[in-house]
């Protein structure tokens, strides 16, 4: 329990509480015992000043310190110790009778200051005053007051401590509640349910980290949809050629058909074909690994763009398509590898001519915008629905579901095209209406 971080918050907050409520507590109490202090010292300058008025007005009265008994037995109120001495140093007074009236007084070490009293420059004595500051009753209100604001302190901070004690639990329990829905639902998602989801509500550091979570459970679940849909798509399309050679070889064990140059050439078709798709998977293996290598060098685009498009002449001239190409003169040179994009653009060129019909037109444009040329292959073929548009650049994704070879080849090409164009530090992009053709678009960077 004491690893959980609802237990370590609790632990923070509440010394953090203790400190708060202690520090205001000493000093409040600090303060008190300062101004107390202060107000008994006052209240004993004030309660001597009271005394040795009424003993000028007793004398003066009397003209002499004659029946100023009563006078002292009335002053000394609540343990007020006062002695009277006569100019001639004799104890006039004593209101506890501790010393005869008419004896010496003497100063001794513990005796309290005596206070001269002088009337007209006449000097008529000393009083001598001891008294208990907190037994005078202007200071024991004030003392019943600092006791009391103590006690209150002390009942008041150990209520907050308790409440606040309380509170942090409850606090932290629930701050901490979703990090520990967050880390069951990672547990699930490590032990392979890809479908776990969680539902926080409000905005913060933590509802991001749920959006973040639930953002990477997608991506995973996606990844995991793609792979097993690859793993599929693989053993597909090399099921098919595996078969043909397999039934051909039987063929010609069984006697069935002669191993003449129509089999041989129809065997080698097939082992072309599985030595394509095992050699675009090695480069698109590589191309996401990032270990491609690319040998750079300034090339004219509108130059290889002419070599790439040669090939194509025969088919495009029996499917009766018309090819068109608008290159500037004056386009920049690129740094690229050649070979690399002259693959990219078979690749689209190959689509092109695929689901471009009889009597169609494609159109091969570039164009320098900025610090990139921009190549784009547009056809006026079938096109791409549009729920199809966000999926085309992915592995083994075809629109043609029948998966017929006529119509799609091995369902790679766009994709290492786009791993080749991200290779070179550029996009690609595909526009298209259904019925009305595509249009996909690449940049390639300008040589410095």
């Amino acid at each position: 329990m004491t690893h959980r971080l609802w237990f370590r918050l609790s632990i923070a907050f509440a010394v953090i509480i203790l400190v708060a409520v202690g520090t205001i507590y000493f000093f409040v109490s600090q303060r008190i015992a300062i101004e107390m202090e202060y107000y008994k010292t006052i209240s004993a300058q004030y309660r001597s000043d009271q005394i040795r008025s009424k003993l000028y007005l007793h004398y003066y009265d009397k003209g002499s310190w004659e029946d100023v008994q009563p006078v002292v037995a009335a002053l000394s109120v609540s343990g007020t110790h006062i002695i009277l001495v006569g100019a001639n140093g004799t104890v006039i007074v004593d209101s506890k009778g501790e010393l005869l009236v008419g004896t010496n007084y003497t100063d001794s070490s513990d005796s309290p200051l005596g206070l001269n009293l002088t009337l007209h420059k006449e000097f008529l004595g000393k009083v001598y005053i001891s008294s208990d500051p907190a037994a005078e009753p202007y200071v024991a209100p004030f003392l019943r007051l600092s006791t009391s604001i103590n006690r209150s302190l002390l009942l008041g901070g150990s209520l907050a401590i308790a409440i606040a004690l309380i509170l942090t639990f409850v606090l932290s329990r629930r701050m901490t509640s979703p990090i520990g829905v967050l880390a069951k639902a990672a547990r699930r998602l490590g032990r392979g349910d890809l479908s776990q989801r969680v539902q926080l509500q409000g905005e913060g550091e933590v509802a991001a980290l749920a959006q973040a979570f639930n953002s990477m459970a997608a991506d995973l679940e996606h990844a995991e949809q793609l792979r097993r849909n690859m793993v599929a798509d693989v053993a597909h399309e090399l099921r098919t050629p595996l078969s043909n050679i397999q039934g051909y070889l039987e063929a010609i064990r069984d006697r069935v058909i002669k191993p003449d140059a129509a089999t041989i050439r129809s065997l080698n078709e097939e082992a072309a074909l599985l030595s394509r798709l095992v050699n675009e998977l090695q480069e698109l293996s590589l191309a996401e690994a990032g270990e491609l290598k690319l040998v750079y060098q300034e090339e004219d685009i509108a130059k290889l763009v002419k070599q790439a498009v040669t090939p194509w002449q025969p088919q495009l001239a029996a499917k009766e398509i018309s090819l068109s190409l608008d290159l500037p003169d004056n386009l920049s040179p690129v740094n690229i590898d050649w070979q690399r994009v002259n693959q990219v653009l078979h690749n689209l060129l190959e689509n092109a001519v695929a689901y471009t019909h009889k009597g169609g037109t494609i159109n091969v444009a570039a164009i320098t915008q900025s610090d990139w040329v921009e190549v784009s292959v547009s056809d006026t073929g079938e096109g791409i629905p549009a729920e199809d548009l966000p999926h085309i650049f992915e592995r083994f994704y075809r629109v043609d579901k029948s998966r017929a070879r006529v119509t799609g080849g091995s369902g790679l090409g766009l994709t290492i095209a786009k791993r080749l164009v991200e290779a070179h530090g550029g996009t690609i992009t595909v526009q298209s209406k259904l019925g009305k053709g595509s249009r996909f678009s690449f940049t390639l960077p300008i040589a410095k």
